[in-house]
């Protein structure tokens, strides 16, 4: 079958490589039918180590269930399932909680020998935990909006619940990337007054603005800070999504929320510390996140996109083939896409 595999920085390539088979008695083959390009996908894009065996690539996938081993009991042959970035047994103590992402079996999609979701199939460990079976068609006009819960609507959600998003609250989202567009939907969908994108990008905040978002502040730095500042009355926001992961932009969020207010974090943190904090320490201001427990929240979100209540498979601005994936990376790296869906 053929995979996307990077061998290093900038160097994506689409190569025939085994086809999946079960290993363990609870492992499924899943046929993928729609795939796409993360934007946590380019930091590796702009920093890997050259490397000759090479990482295979994607995390996000709708897919069709082709085979299943002999303990598999939820999911079975024939079946259209969404799969969340994350390998979860659904049984262990943290996935009880609420927390597959934190499963003492589990990890993550493309890592530790799994192939990734930019391939014609793949292998998902402990399927009746991972998988969810959705009951539509693998040609179905949603199945865009429906790939989004494998991943970034679930994750913008994951950061508008940290951030304890509430009716009536201000909304700062840090980041116009395909996440902070679906934090957007998150926090008008959790009743936020007023949502607040900071992005500097057109397309993308026209975007926001379809999803919700009252108010637009492309300046970053200390002039950002002080636009925030303006459109909340001088003490910031109730609720800060950050979903960058660069220090700068955790900054940010530290001087924009409001005393007492909390920050969801959700972009995978290229810093080694969160700075501020004797400025959070002094503004009894709570911050916390992590890598999304997407699975979790299919089961709220899974109707609204079935119902067209909330439409988070817009921020797929570029499709491409399989053999099309490389240029999906550059035109993502270039800003030219907000995000590629991938059609193997």
């Amino acid at each position: 079958m053929r995979a996307t595999i990077m061998y290093g920085a900038g160097d994506v390539r689409v190569e025939n490589v085994p086809d999946p088979s079960i290993v363990e008695p609870t492992d499924a083959i899943l046929r993928v039918v729609r795939a796409c390009i993360c934007g946590s996908d380019l930091w590796p894009y702009h920093d890997m180590t050259p490397s000759d065996a090479g990482q295979s690539m994607g995390h996000e996938a709708i897919g069709v269930v082709e085979a299943v081993g002999r303990d598999v009991r939820t999911v079975k042959p024939g079946q259209v399932v969404i799969m969340p970035f994350a390998i979860s047994d659904g049984t262990c103590t943290f996935c009880r909680e609420g927390l597959p992402t934190a499963c003492v079996h589990g990890g993550f999609v493309g890592n530790g020998g799994m192939n990734g979701a930019q391939a014609e199939a793949l292998r998902i460990p402990f399927a009746d935990g991972t998988l969810y079976a959705i009951d539509v068609t693998e040609s179905d006009a949603r199945l865009p909006g429906l790939l989004t819960l494998s991943d970034v609507m679930g994750t913008g959600h994951h950061a508008a619940v940290v951030a304890r998003v509430a009716p009536g609250h201000r909304v700062v989202v840090v980041g116009d990337g395909a996440v902070g567009l679906c934090g957007v939907i998150a926090a008008k969908r959790l009743g936020a007054e007023q949502v607040i994108l900071m992005g500097r990008h057109e397309d993308r905040i026209a975007l926001a603005r379809a999803f919700g978002a009252t108010d637009v502040v492309p300046e970053r730095g200390e002039e950002g800070v002080a636009r925030v500042r303006e459109l909340t009355g001088g003490h910031g926001a109730h609720s800060v999504l950050e979903c960058v992961g660069t220090g700068e932009a955790i900054k940010t969020c530290v001087a924009v929320v409001r005393p007492g207010g909390a920050i969801g974090r959700v972009g995978v943190p290229h810093y080694p510390a969160i700075p501020g904090a004797d400025t959070m320490f002094f503004k009894n201001a709570i911050v916390g996140g992590g890598p999304a427990p997407v699975r979790a929240y299919i089961r709220e979100l899974l109707p609204e996109v079935l119902e067209g209540k909330i439409d988070p498979g817009r921020v797929f601005d570029s499709i491409v083939g399989l053999d099309g994936v490389p240029d999906g990376y550059r035109a993502m790296d270039e800003r030219k896409a907000i995000k590629v869906l991938v059609t193997p």
